[in-house]
C-alpha cells in the first residue's frame, strides 16, 4: 500500500487531495497549520484520530 504526506490537508487542494488518493487505495497523512480557530471541516468526514482507532 501506497503512503502519502500532505501538508495543508485542511485547505482547499488538499482536502481535494487527499479524498482522491484515498479514493485510490493511499493511506494518507495529513498537517494541518496552527490556526486560532480549529476549523477541519474540509476533512471531518475522512478523519481518523489513530489514538481512539479500533
Amino acid at each position: 500500500m501506497t503512503t502519502a504526506l500532505i501538508t495543508g490537508v485542511t485547505g482547499q487542494d488538499g482536502s481535494y487531495l487527499a479524498e482522491f488518493l484515498l479514493a485510490k487505495g493511499y493511506t494518507v497523512h495529513g498537517l494541518k497549520r496552527r490556526a486560532s480557530s480549529f476549523n477541519t471541516g474540509r476533512v471531518d468526514h475522512i478523519y481518523e484520530d489513530l489514538h481512539q482507532a479500533g
